[in-house]
């Protein structure tokens, strides 16, 4: 199951489900946002997949409009220093415990919607992650039961002013700028990916590939964040967790490479799509 947010002519934004190139409403069956769906349990999304199945009305998909499938997540959690690899190029050790960051619903955007590159800051990074989304209520998760809670994943672009960032001991600061959290273009239930720990992942940058790597790098996976997370707080469905950038930052490279009006940044999941943005200056 591959779960939109759509918009077009003559109809307001809406949870939809994708399908043989067409978008299906889920409105029509009760549920106008992606979050109604996952909080209306198993019954909610049997009534989806019988809609899918009965091919009922809908928008050919190349017609509409996709914006984050979840506009209104509750909690964006973010995992720093994740990947093995990306810690090495960093040159910092293994993280023994999760770093966690959030963002706010304002870097909230969809495909194709401009990254707005704010004049104060002067270093504003490309990071591609992989993130979860919860299906249901969680808390005091055991890692070996995740697949009971997770609904299922989507791309995600952590874009970072390093200049705010790294100016403190806190990283929230230079992550939550206004339309810094790109995400989609779908949510894609757990079911259709094989296993969420080896998948490739990379960015492209005005069409060259600036990160590449796997999942199968990350420090904390998908079972030990929602454990290590669920133990704190409790996850509602429609939680984000990001779980932060492999190799190839900008800021690593020599020299670096910052994000500018004008360029077009690509995310790449195995399984998962295409999320691309293009970047414009707050200023234009």
């Amino acid at each position: 199951m591959r779960l939109t947010t759509f918009s077009c002519a003559g109809h307001q934004q809406e949870a939809g489900i994708v399908c043989d190139g067409h978008v299906l409403g889920l409105a029509q069956i009760g549920y106008p946002s992606v979050i109604s769906l996952l909080e209306g349990g198993d019954i909610a999304l049997a009534r989806a997949a019988e809609l899918a199945a009965s091919r009922g009305n809908g928008f050919p998909l190349d017609e509409v409009r996709q914006h984050a499938p979840v506009p209104n997540t509750g909690k964006f959690i973010c995992i720093g220093l994740n990947y093995r690899d990306h810690a090495v190029e960093s040159g910092m050790e293994i993280p023994e415990i999760p770093t966690v960051f959030t963002k706010y619903g304002n870097a909230v955007c969809g495909p194709g919607d401009p990254i707005i590159l704010p004049s104060a800051s002067q270093k504003v990074d490309y990071e591609a992650e992989f993130a979860f989304v919860i299906g249901r209520r969680a808390k005091n998760v055991e890692a070996a039961d995740w697949q009971d809670y997770i609904f299922g994943y989507t791309c995600v672009h952590d874009v970072s002013a390093r200049d705010y960032q790294l100016a403190t001991s806190q990283w929230t600061i230079g992550k939550t700028f206004d339309t810094f959290g790109p995400m989609g273009p779908e949510l894609v239930s757990k079911d259709e990916i094989d296993n969420p720990n080896n998948l490739r992942i990379s960015l492209d940058l005005n069409g060259e590939t600036m990160q590449d790597s796997n999942t199968n790098q990350l420090v904390f996976d998908v079972p030990a964040l929602l454990e290590y997370l669920s133990a704190v707080m409790t996850l509602d469905p429609g939680d984000i967790v990001s779980t932060g950038t492999p190799p190839g930052v900008g800021m690593a490279r020599k020299p670096p490479v910052y994000l500018k009006p004008g360029d077009i940044c690509t995310v790449r999941i195995e399984g998962i799509g295409d999320l691309t943005n293009p970047c414009v200056s707050d200023l234009a």
